[in-house]
C-alpha cells in the first residue's frame, strides 16, 4: 500500500486542530492551579514591550496601507488582536476601582472600537484580493492565462515541496 504524501494544509488543520483541543483542559489546569496574586520585577518590560510591539503593529499597518500591499489585511488583523489582547489585560489586570473604570472606559471607547475597525479592514481586504483572484481566473483566455490550477494554493504544497496538481490532490504522481 502507497502511503500518499499529506501537504501543508492537511498538516495546518491536523495540528492547530489538536492544540486547540489540548489547549482547553490546560486553560483549566492553569484556572485552578494559578494563585490569585502575582508579583514581578519586569511588569515595567512587559506592558513596555507589549505597547511597542502594538505601535510596531499600527506602524506596519499604515505602511502597507500606504504601500497598497496585500499585506495590509494581515497587518490590521494582528494590529485588532492585539487591541483586543490589551483590552482584555488591562480589565482584567486592574485592581483599584478608578484605574478599572479608566480601563473599561479606555477598552469601550477605544481599543475595542479601533480593533473592529482593523478587522473590517482586514476583512475587506480579503475579500477584495478575492475578487482579483476570481477575476484573473474566470476572464484569462482559456489558451494563455492562468487557470485554476496555477491557484492551488500556498497550502496545497505537498511534503516534497512541489504543488499539487488540483485543490486538494495532494499526491500529484498518482
Amino acid at each position: 500500500m502507497k502511503l500518499r504524501s499529506t501537504t501543508l494544509r492537511h498538516w495546518v488543520v491536523g495540528v492547530f486542530t489538536a492544540v486547540g483541543v489540548a489547549m482547553f483542559p490546560w486553560t483549566i489546569w492553569l484556572s485552578a492551579s494559578l494563585k490569585a496574586h502575582h508579583e514581578t520585577n519586569r511588569w515595567d518590560l512587559a506592558w513596555s514591550g507589549f505597547d511597542a510591539g502594538l505601535a510596531a503593529a499600527f506602524l506596519f499597518t499604515a505602511l502597507a496601507a500606504w504601500r497598497k500591499s496585500p499585506w495590509v489585511g494581515a497587518c490590521a488583523a494582528a494590529t485588532g488582536t492585539l487591541l483586543v489582547t490589551d483590552a482584555w489585560f488591562d480589565i482584567v489586570l486592574e485592581s483599584h476601582a478608578d484605574e478599572l473604570r479608566n480601563a473599561v472606559f479606555l477598552a469601550v471607547f477605544a481599543e475595542l472600537p479601533i480593533a473592529a475597525l482593523c478587522f473590517w479592514i482586514a476583512y475587506r481586504t480579503e475579500r477584495f484580493l478575492a475578487l482579483i483572484v476570481d477575476s484573473l481566473l474566470h476572464l484569462a483566455p482559456a489558451a494563455e492565462g492562468a487557470t485554476q490550477r496555477d491557484f492551488v494554493g500556498v497550502l496545497e504544497v505537498t511534503a516534497d515541496g512541489e504543488p499539487a496538481r488540483e485543490p486538494g490532490d495532494a499526491n500529484p504522481s498518482a
